[in-house]
């Protein structure tokens, strides 16, 4: 078994698309432009970008829609602004106003002190404007109706949070976080920190855990690209596994791997989830029991 297997890409049909996700686009309507240039009909995002937000939305085609419940649970890196002094009812610049207070005289020590209440592990409510359920219904479609509910605080990780400018009503943030956390909570709970309240008034994701914004294309540019080039973009599925160990399979246990037999008698290591390849092809998620035994978990379709 080795950690450096070259990963391949078998399919111009399936892969991952990074996107640049502008302001005023819904994550569904920008995978579905993307759908209508690449030509593939079986997609998902991983993680939906709010109509205001912009930035890095990974878009999973074909084969590799496999893989999204991974980019799922990937740290994410974001640039936010908060607004102090003005709340609204979604935290952030959609919602309607709620209150307005004044904005203390903050220096940045002030800011500082607060923020750092907020950096590693802490215990967030979820905003009513989510797509979280409750009682089988979204939030957001309770909110809509002016109706609030209880939510019980979820824990999330923060792990790094930095300010990054300051001209007071505006709040400069550069975040990086767990899954499952609401950058418009934490803006929320900062502002009440401060004694002014806020909302998030911008944000840009920067960063999704394998996949950086600097490589993502614009829709702008995607608009412009017929469906080869579109294509063209499309990265490998397993370049969003780059986390896990990798094996390397003969063609005996290839076959019966993807004939869904696990296989035994391999270098035993730790227990978990391995990439499979043979000839370096990615076969698909394995998962080893830290025994020498290999059982498949997601496999991929690949050529003959």
């Amino acid at each position: 078994m080795s950690g450096s297997v070259h990963p391949d890409s078998s399919d111009s049909g399936s892969g991952i698309l990074l996107l640049d996700k502008p302001p005023g686009v819904t994550s569904n309507a920008a995978l579905g432009r993307a759908k209508r240039v690449l030509g593939i009909r079986k997609a998902g995002h991983t993680g939906t970008l709010d109509p205001m937000a912009s930035g890095l939305l990974a878009l999973c085609f074909g084969e590799a829609t496999k893989v999204a419940g991974f980019l799922l649970d990937a740290d994410k890196t974001y640039l936010a602004e908060a607004t102090l002094g003005v709340v609204t009812d979604s935290e952030d610049a959609e919602g309607e106003v709620t209150a307005r207070h004044a904005v203390p005289d903050l220096d940045i020590e002030d800011i500082e002190t607060v923020l750092e209440r907020f950096r590693g592990p802490i215990e967030q409510v979820p905003p009513m404007h989510s797509a979280l359920k409750h009682k089988g219904q979204r939030l957001y479609e309770l909110a809509r109706r002016g109706e609030q509910v209880e939510r019980p605080p979820r824990p999330v990780t923060i792990h790094e949070l930095t300010l990054t400018s300051f001209e007071s009503p505006q709040l400069g943030l550069a975040v990086r976080c767990s899954k499952g956390t609401y950058i418009r909570s934490l803006v929320r709970d900062i502002g009440q920190a401060l004694g002014c309240g806020a909302h998030l008034s911008a944000l840009r994701r920067t960063y999704s855990a394998p996949f950086q914004l600097v490589d993502a294309t614009t829709l702008d540019e995607l608009n412009t690209l017929d469906q080869a080039a579109g294509r063209g973009l499309l990265r490998p599925a397993d370049t969003a596994l780059s986390h896990l160990p990798a094996v390397e399979l003969d063609t005996t246990q290839a076959t019966r791997l993807r004939q869904g037999q696990r296989l035994s008698g391999l270098e035993p290591m730790p227990a978990g989830l391995i990439r499979a390849y043979h000839q370096h092809t990615f076969l698909g998620i394995t998962e080893t029991d830290g025994h020498g035994r290999l059982s498949p978990k997601r496999l991929f379709a690949v050529g003959d």
